[in-house]
């Protein structure tokens, strides 16, 4: 009886040791990760800086583990983002597996408050938040392109206009950053002209940009000016070309937009709003011979 009662006692001097040793063996993995040096490094988005710390960890120790075609398609997508300066694929992987965790850990929690058995929930909302990070970037990337297909035309017009005037290249694309309206295009611009105060040549520049963009039209553009500098070709006539060329895409990608949107509302004609109206006038004919017998 006397060794029986020290049984209880082991256990939790067994748990207690076992658990100071995780602590200690977790706190030596979170030394063990580097500081990192974002003074050259834009801001993360809200989302990625609310949960930074472990982020940042979780991504020291899963860069290794990428596939290298994985962290150049995940590279390749934060750059026509515009956070290839904010985020590396690490980072961005990360974060998706700490959504996914979060998720699923959320809905245990929910189904355990209301006595429920977890099932196949958690996993769902597991997935469901690996997913979220993708989405979103998805949703940033056509954003930025339908933001540079509306404003392009209007930095066009600008940097025209100063060539005509007489500016340099680096002199009109100054002036349409400092008139044009803000946006992702003008952030663009702006570290265009950083990279050449940088010393980076301007077609150098250009052509970068181009890449991070990912878009015909702005690599339309470039590939023109670059071929325009090279042969000393007068910039003018060709930024006004193109200048229109780009306002009859925007032109045509809304008419494509509009003709679009009757075959988008189709479904929730037929799914929605055509029961409602068949039930609605059916009702009164159902009572009529309901009250007759019928």
């Amino acid at each position: 009886m006397h060794t029986l009662a020290w049984l209880p006692i082991a256990a939790a001097l067994a748990a207690g040791a076992s658990a100071a040793a995780a602590a200690v063996w977790f706190a030596l993995l979170v030394e063990a990760v580097p500081p990192e040096d974002r003074r050259y490094r834009d801001r993360p988005p809200l989302a990625f800086r609310v949960a930074w710390w472990p982020l940042r960890w979780a991504a020291h120790y899963l860069d290794p583990l990428l596939p290298a075609r994985l962290r150049q398609r995940t590279a390749v997508r934060l750059r026509l983002a515009g956070l290839d300066y904010a985020l590396s694929p690490a980072q961005f992987i990360a974060a998706r597996g700490l959504a996914a965790v979060a998720a699923g850990a959320l809905a245990a929690s929910v189904l355990a408050g209301f006595h429920q058995s977890p099932h196949a929930w958690p996993v769902g909302a597991a997935a469901a938040g690996f997913a979220l990070p993708a989405v979103w970037l998805r949703d940033r990337i056509q954003a930025r392109r339908r933001d540079t297909l509306k404003t392009l035309p209007f930095f066009l017009d600008i940097v025209t206009l100063c060539v005509e005037a007489g500016l340099n290249l680096g002199g009109a694309l100054a002036q349409a950053v400092g008139k044009g309206p803000p946006g992702v295009l003008r952030d663009e611009l702006t570290r265009v002209l950083r990279d050449v105060r940088a010393g980076k040549p301007r077609v150098d520049a250009l052509r970068s940009l181009a890449d991070r963009m990912g878009e015909p039209s702005v690599s339309g553009l470039v590939a023109a000016l670059v071929q325009a500098e090279a042969v000393g070709m007068n910039l003018g006539p060709i930024l006004r070309a193109q200048a229109e060329q780009r306002r009859a895409e925007r032109f045509a990608q809304a008419e494509k937009l509009a003709m679009e949107a009757p075959v988008k509302l189709l479904f929730p004609l037929i799914a929605f709003i055509f029961p409602c109206t068949f039930a609605v006038l059916g009702f009164p004919i159902a009572m009529k011979f309901i009250q007759m017998g019928l």
